[in-house]
């Protein structure tokens, strides 16, 4: 009885592992399937009739007037993201993601993202998210739509690439659309594998839920040697310029901005963003945090009982 118990389990045992290695097999052929689906489709989109589109101008969220040319830095082709705008949670995660390749992208292309926010809302999101890429408002303007990404008054997320000549032409070389399930986040296909799908998948607005700070990737350095803290940070510690000012530069480095100042007194600060000032002015002064400087009443500097000094402001909604 023994034996044949055994004998029948192991049967049984061949059984499945032949089933598991047909599901293998066949699950193997699909993906070599499918990649040579997308190698196709990438060809066509690339094949579309391209077509010229004008010089347009536009605003960033650092208020910097900005043409299309411009974005293109010192690259010939250039990437546009277009994002529904901060009360959009998938288009949170699109760029959460693009965020975290930034730095690949940026070797082969020039990289923006426009949304319809305004340059305040724009600058206040992107440093709760950390984001590193340049943003456009297209808040009215007329590029999304003669794009495609604009139908009556809703803007659809998506992606277009456009390459520049010699002369300083741009042509719209191709686009691609955003959805749940694409190819543009990967969070989709590692749902996939998951044992619940990720169809109803909850962004979270905040990269924390521990309290209502939210650390950004801004640092202000106040340095009384000026010319020679530029020099320091550029030449030595390898900073990138971003933006220079009379008494203010802007450096940038593996994500975070650090802005050099002007100023008789050495300081340096970071900074938290908050969705309301009041009640977070109130627990850090209940914790024995002082107020050093006020900007604006959605606006200071403070001073934690343990040495940390730190801008703290009430994002634009």
């Amino acid at each position: 009885m023994l034996k044949s118990y055994s004998r029948n389990s192991f049967y049984a045992g061949v059984g499945r592992r032949q089933m598991e290695n047909t599901v293998l097999s066949q699950i193997e052929e699909l993906e070599k399937e499918i990649l040579e689906k997308k190698k196709q489709l990438a060809k066509l989109k690339s094949s579309t009739i391209k077509r010229s589109v004008q010089n347009y101008e536009f605003v960033t969220s650092n208020h910097q007037q900005v043409t299309l040319q411009e974005l293109f830095g010192d690259k010939d082709q250039l990437m546009v993201i277009h994002n529904m705008g901060k009360g959009c949670s998938y288009c949170t995660m699109w760029a959460d993601g693009f965020n975290g390749v930034y730095e690949h992208l940026r070797n082969e292309t020039g990289f923006v993202l426009a949304s319809p926010d305004t340059p305040d809302v724009q600058g206040d999101f992107a440093a709760s998210r950390k984001w590193k890429f340049p943003m456009i408002s297209v808040e009215d303007h007329p590029f999304t739509e003669d794009i495609g990404f604009l139908k009556g008054k809703s803007h659809y997320p998506g992606v277009s690439t456009f390459h520049k000549d010699q002369d300083g032409n741009i042509t719209l070389y191709a686009q691609a659309p955003f959805g749940p399930g694409d190819d543009y986040c990967v969070t989709w296909h590692l749902f996939d594998l998951l044992p619940t799908t990720g169809e109803n998948v909850q962004v979270k607005r905040y990269l924390h839920e521990r309290s209502p700070f939210h650390l950004t990737n801004n640092i202000a350095i106040g340095v009384s040697d000026y010319e020679k803290a530029l020099s320091f940070y550029q030449d030595v510690l390898g900073f990138k310029l971003e933006q220079s000012f009379p008494n203010e530069t802007k450096f940038s480095m593996g994500g975070s901005n650090f802005y050099i100042e002007n100023t008789d007194v050495q300081y340096t600060y970071f900074e938290f963003y908050v969705d309301q000032i009041e009640p977070a002015k109130k627990m850090l002064l209940e914790n024995s945090c002082i107020i050093t400087h006020v900007y604006s009443d959605k606006s200071m500097l403070v001073a934690d009982p343990f040495g940390l000094k730190f801008h703290l402001f009430e994002g634009n909604k």
